[in-house]
C-alpha cells in the first residue's frame, strides 16, 4: 500500500531543490507552498529548519509568520516579526501580519504604529486609512475597540488597556513609541539612499 503523501507539482519541485541543497534559501517558497496547500504544520516545520541556517533571511521569517498566522498563533507572529518591521519597514506583508496579530492580542498602540507605516508606503489604501482613524480615535477617547468581524476569534477589547491612566506611564509609552517610529523612519531613509540611482 502506497502511503506516500500526495503533493502538488510545485511542492515536489521545491522539495527536490531543498533536498538537493538543504543549505539554500529555497525553504521559504517551499514553506509557502506547503501553507497554500493547507499543510500549515509542515510549513512551520520547514521554515523553522531553514531559519536555523539563515536566521537573518527576511523572506524565511515572513514565510514562517504567514503559517503561524494561519494557525492563529498571534503571539508567535508578533515575536517573529517585531524586529523585521523595524529593520525593514517597507516589507508590507510583514507590517500587515504584525498589525493584524497585534490587534488580535489587543496591543492597540503597536497595531496602530504598524498600520501607520503601511499607510506611509501605501497612502491610497482606504482600508488601512480606516483602521488608522479608528484606532487613533479609540486610543484617544479610551472607548471600546471593536475588532474586525471577518477575523477568527472575534472579540472586543478596551483601548484603556493600551492607554494607561497614569500620566507618567502614558507619556513614557508614547515616548517609546515615537522613538520606535524614528528608528523606522531612519531605516526608510537608509533604504531610499541605498536604492537611489545615481545620475549619469
Amino acid at each position: 500500500m502506497n502511503t506516500r503523501p500526495k503533493y502538488s507539482p510545485v511542492i515536489f519541485e521545491y522539495l527536490k531543490k531543498y533536498q538537493d541543497n538543504p543549505q539554500s534559501r529555497i525553504f521559504a517558497p517551499l514553506a509557502e507552498a506547503y501553507r497554500r496547500a493547507g499543510l500549515v504544520d509542515e510549513a512551520i516545520e520547514i521554515a523553522r529548519e531553514g531559519l536555523v541556517i539563515h536566521p537573518h533571511f527576511i523572506g524565511g521569517r515572513v514565510a514562517l509568520a504567514r503559517a503561524l498566522f494561519d494557525k492563529a498563533a498571534y503571539d508567535d507572529v508578533i515575536s517573529e516579526l517585531s524586529q523585521v518591521v523595524q529593520d525593514v519597514p517597507d516589507n508590507l506583508v510583514a507590517q500587515r501580519l504584525f498589525a493584524e496579530s497585534c490587534l488580535m492580542r489587543g496591543h492597540v498602540l503597536e497595531a496602530l504604529g504598524a498600520y501607520k507605516m503601511l499607510l506611509f508606503f501605501a497612502p491610497h489604501d482606504t482600508e488601512v486609512e480606516k483602521f488608522v482613524r479608528e484606532l487613533e480615535s479609540q486610543a484617544y477617547d479610551r472607548g471600546a475597540l471593536v475588532l474586525r468581524t471577518d477575523l477568527p476569534e472575534f472579540h472586543e477589547t478596551s483601548a484603556a488597556t493600551a492607554v494607561d491612566s497614569n500620566p507618567a506611564e502614558k507619556r513614557a509609552k508614547w515616548v517609546r513609541r515615537v522613538e520606535r517610529l524614528q528608528v523606522m523612519l531612519q531605516n526608510i531613509e537608509r533604504y531610499r539612499g541605498r536604492n537611489r540611482v545615481a545620475p549619469r
